[in-house]
């Protein structure tokens, strides 16, 4: 499924978007991952994992949330998409609260 060309704009607002469904509990990191590699990067699974040096299956488990990933190795696979892996409360009132600081 070929997705339209977004402009930088519109690259940029769909990841906040998405990522704010990742902090809302929304979405997990997999969703996450698979949505902005497809929609903002335009992206198959194979390129990406070349392009972030791992192979087409554990991009596929990360995706599907399966599996044991290292933390290094989901730093490499959301760094294209200018995000990195952190701390965060598990609780989502928590998560608010700490937007409002």
């Amino acid at each position: 499924m070929k997705h339209k060309a977004l402009t930088p704009d519109e690259r940029e607002a769909r990841l906040l978007a998405l990522t704010r469904q990742l902090l809302d509990g929304q979405l997990s990191e997999g969703q996450l991952l698979r949505t902005l590699r497809r929609e903002v990067l335009g992206m198959s699974q194979s390129d990406y994992a070349r392009l972030v040096g791992i192979s087409r299956r554990t991009l596929s488990d990360i995706e599907r949330d399966v599996g044991n990933t290292t933390l290094p190795v989901m730093n490499r696979v959301f760094r294209p998409l200018g995000l990195r892996v952190g701390l965060l409360p598990r609780q989502p009132v928590l998560i608010r609260r700490l937007w409002e600081t």
